[in-house]
């Protein structure tokens, strides 16, 4: 397993992976030791990441390889057909997964994405429109979904 760290608008990510994939993708508190020194197998990732902080990218095409339950992972599958730039609520989602009474399944499996941004769990809101947890922070999903957002306006509040 290697690891790469990455200095970002919002904080430093760490970025976990080996020649089967990325495996996580998380915020973490502690500073870049040397962001400068990115492992090979970690190059094509923190370039895309660092694409997406940049408004150059919208997609993400690294290899991905999360570790967690079935369950888990059709939820982390669905999150990824969210489009940038997009949301959808928790109720859309269980819904899409084939049973709307596993909202809270859904969300409990959302809060466990091991792969912040690329499986865009942030994209996640609530039915009535409101943010909602979020593992990385709310002040970190705010700041993604006006990244993503298409409509450029000034802060209201």
């Amino acid at each position: 397993m290697e690891t790469a760290f990455i200095n970002t608008p919002i904080g430093t990510l760490r970025v976990e992976g080996s020649h089967e994939g990325v495996s996580a993708i998380l915020f973490s508190e502690e500073t870049a030791p040397n962001p400068a020194t990115v492992p090979e197998v970690l190059k094509e990732p923190v370039q895309q990441l660092e694409e997406y902080f940049n408004k150059t990218r919208t997609k993400f095409t690294i290899k991905l390889a999360p570790k967690g339950t079935e369950f888990q992972q059709k939820v982390w599958e669905e999150l990824q057909t969210i489009p940038f730039g997009k949301t959808t609520s928790y109720q859309q989602m269980a819904n899409q997964l084939g049973d709307p009474k596993v909202i809270r399944a859904a969300a409990s499996a959302n809060g466990k994405n091991p792969i912040s941004i690329v499986i865009p769990c942030h994209r996640v809101i609530g039915s009535d429109g409101s943010l909602t947890g979020y593992a990385g922070g709310l002040h970190r999903k705010k700041w993604l979904l006006a990244h993503e957002s298409p409509v450029t306006q000034g802060e209201l509040f």
